[in-house]
């Protein structure tokens, strides 16, 4: 039986948006790519972004005014829009942050509990 320990994840509808704003929160402005490229660090490889993912959820943060995108030159000297997180981002992040914990410990609580 082949392993699934380094099997891609898919994300729940919802969880882009998080760990976007939260990406935006510790590394600051950055470009599609390196929001790409960091979530896909931090998970391990495990999250592979593409951008028909990535891009609608940067679309979306930015119509809810949770991220600001500006452009500016990438380090090679190429156009690219930075995004940051706004002060109405900062709130949404703490906001589904606890919503996400309380799922998430929902969940596991059914997951342990005998049915």
């Amino acid at each position: 039986m082949p392993s699934k320990e380094n099997e891609s994840i898919q994300l729940l509808q919802g969880t882009l948006d998080l760990i976007v704003l939260r990406t935006l929160v510790s590394m600051g402005s950055q470009h599609a790519y390196q929001i790409a490229s960091r979530l896909e660090h931090v998970s391990g490889n495990l999250l592979n972004l593409n951008q028909g993912t990535l891009y609608p959820a940067l679309v979306r943060l930015e119509q809810y005014g949770w991220i600001k995108g500006t452009w500016g030159k990438t380090e090679n000297n190429r156009e690219a829009k930075y995004y940051a997180i706004t002060r109405t981002g900062q709130k949404a992040l703490g906001e589904e942050t606890q919503r996400w914990r309380r799922m998430a410990g929902l969940v596991e609580k059914l997951l342990v509990e005998e049915l």
